[in-house]
């Protein structure tokens, strides 16, 4: 039975998180949202995520980790590298972010605890995971232990999206009440659109072939 006391969300204000927070919404009595800046090209995600935990009721906090950005070469942070449109044949993307997930979720251990909150929820799939290591199951499981030994906790690491793909990931924004939320005020876009995007980067293309399928559904 999932202790419904708090959890603590890691939130950039794109689709998939916010579809996190709110389900964190739904099943704890608090919620508190912690964004990072990490050198990202498109910090207006921050400030996003900061309005949409204002408009929530939920407790929201920034926290600046900038030398992620710094420790490789990828897309995201570096406006001299031209993004991939795909994934390239044998490596990842150059919008991978090398250890963004573990740094992330570390330090939210750290901060969740000194808050006593044990419970922490992410957006990473692996359905969906476009080739990042750092997204898939085994890595969260590893992790979740090596955290419990790390500060002799006992953290949760949540992630409701890990075996659902983006269409599955919209229905739950709408049975969640947070559809149109979601399509309209968060940011996923690699160029720093908000809403529906860009339309050509692969965050767009996966967002948007996500929701035609779910909405083609759901008019059946």
């Amino acid at each position: 039975m999932m202790n419904k006391e708090e959890a603590l969300v890691v939130f950039s204000g794109g689709q998939d998180s916010t579809t996190c927070l709110f389900w964190a919404k739904k099943h704890f009595k608090k919620v508190v949202a912690l964004s990072f800046l990490y050198g990202q090209k498109h910090q207006k995600e921050v400030e996003l995520a900061r309005a949409i935990s204002q408009e929530a009721g939920i407790e929201f906090h920034v926290m600046d980790v900038s030398f992620i950005g710094r420790l490789g070469q990828n897309s995201l942070t570096d406006s001299s590298i031209v993004m991939d449109e795909a994934k390239p044949e044998g490596g990842f993307p150059n919008t991978f972010v090398p250890g963004r997930n573990l740094f992330f979720l570390s330090i939210a251990a750290v901060f969740a605890r000194e808050k006593g909150i044990n419970h922490l929820v992410t957006g990473v799939s692996q359905t969906d995971f476009s080739g990042y290591p750092d997204c898939r199951d085994g890595f969260i499981k590893s992790l979740n232990v090596t955290l419990n030994l790390a500060m002799d906790e006992q953290f949760v690491i949540h992630t409701p999206l890990m075996w659902i793909d983006k269409a599955q990931t919209w229905a739950l924004a709408d049975q969640l009440g947070v559809l149109e939320l979601i399509r309209t005020k968060t940011l996923t876009c690699y160029n720093g659109v908000m809403g529906d995007g860009c339309g050509h980067c692969p965050a767009c293309k996966l967002r948007r072939e996500g929701l035609e399928s779910y909405l083609a559904t759901k008019l059946k």
